[in-house]
């Protein structure tokens, strides 16, 4: 088991990391929380997970109730919030009830905005059953639900009571979904950590076999990566939490154009991060060698590296309608090296045309 701290002041939480630990679901919840009603929030593909949560919520002391929407990213709207809103309702919840998460990002994200929006805000604790929502969505308190625009666009901040992550549930889930996965793995590796990259590179077949002990090690590393930089700019003011966006303004158009679901989000991000490789190349910013060796593990993950052939002025409308885009301008993080990249608000849209028509036609 590894226990990691986000550093938030009274909003400061723990992560934990193990492998096979039910039981310790319960206790963890109870200590974090005063709450003496709970609403587990989950969706069809992981019900027999959810139900392991409600027993262990159960035995801890909460009234429980379970909410189970179905699968997939149409479920970040408006009027499915407005549906949970009325499940606890019915619970009937109160200022004391906790909210539970357990699913992916999507879950993840949805849970999460009802519980910010719903009584001016109640606890939250994500209990992440994908390994893109273990690295990534489930920790530094970004909830939000979709808008036919935009990806993400109607949202806030508001952090977890904690984390509990239990790498065992991956044994279950789809091989498409655990790949999507390593692209936000990837992902901390090019913008954070040289030698995290490294790792991976070196480590593809037990990554791909899904080996307990360099999963529990990886997903140790990304929440402490993610954690550093959530206790520096947690609500993205200063700019460096914008890094984690790496990849991501191609990859939100990406998934719009492709209708929500139709690309789930890591294979966007992993052509994304294709596509803002090229750039920062273009711009001088990196040799062509860099750019190689991300293709090369995206590619070794079976992981998209080119965009599809949707309309470029479909998707520069959408990067300029995304939510890091600043009075209509469009902002990308470009690499510098391998293990740091930068803000740039200055990316032309010639550039991203270029880039693009240049993506598709590789």
């Amino acid at each position: 088991m590894h226990s990691l701290r986000v550093n938030l002041g009274p909003r400061s939480y723990d992560i934990v990391v193990t492998t096979d630990d039910r039981a310790g679901l319960g206790p963890f919840a109870r200590k974090r929380s005063a709450a003496t009603t709970a609403l587990v929030i989950t969706d069809e593909h992981v019900a027999p997970h959810a139900d392991a949560v409600k027993q262990a919520l159960d035995q801890a002391g909460f009234k429980t109730g379970v909410a189970v929407r179905p699968a997939g990213e149409a479920q970040k709207s408006l009027d499915v919030a407005a549906a949970l809103y009325d499940a606890l309702i019915e619970l009937p919840a109160d200022r004391k009830t906790l909210i539970v998460a357990v699913g992916g990002g999507v879950i993840g994200d949805l849970a999460g905005f009802v519980a910010a929006t719903y009584a001016r805000g109640l606890d939250l604790l994500m209990v992440p059953t994908t390994l893109l929502a273990m690295v990534d969505s489930s920790v530094g308190g970004k909830v939000a639900v979709n808008h036919l625009r935009a990806k993400n666009l109607i949202g806030c901040f508001h952090q977890p009571r904690g984390v509990w992550i239990d790498t065992a549930v991956l044994a279950t889930l789809p091989d498409r979904e655990y790949r999507s996965g390593l692209a936000e793995v990837d992902k901390y590796g090019v913008i954070l950590d040289e030698a995290f990259f490294v790792y991976l590179e070196s480590n593809i077949a037990a990554i791909l076999q899904r080996d307990p002990a360099v999963i529990e090690q990886i997903v140790t590393r990304c929440c402490r990566l993610k954690a550093d930089i959530v206790e520096k700019d947690e609500r993205e003011e200063t700019g460096l939490r914008a890094v984690l966006n790496y990849g991501h303004t191609f990859a939100h158009a990406f998934e719009t154009a492709a209708g929500y679901g139709g690309w789930l989000h890591g294979e966007a991000v992993a052509a994304g991060m294709m596509c803002a490789a090229e750039l920062a190349q273009r711009r001088g910013l990196i040799p062509a060698e860099l750019t190689q060796r991300q293709a090369r593990l995206l590619a070794a993950f079976d992981l998209p590296v080119h965009p599809l052939r949707w309309s470029m002025d479909a998707l520069i409308a959408t990067m300029r309608a995304d939510k890091k885009a600043l009075a209509g301008k469009m902002r990308f993080i470009l690499p510098k090296k391998l293990g740091a990249v930068a803000l740039y608000d200055d990316v032309t849209d010639l550039e991203v045309r270029d880039v693009l028509a240049s993506a598709v036609a590789s």
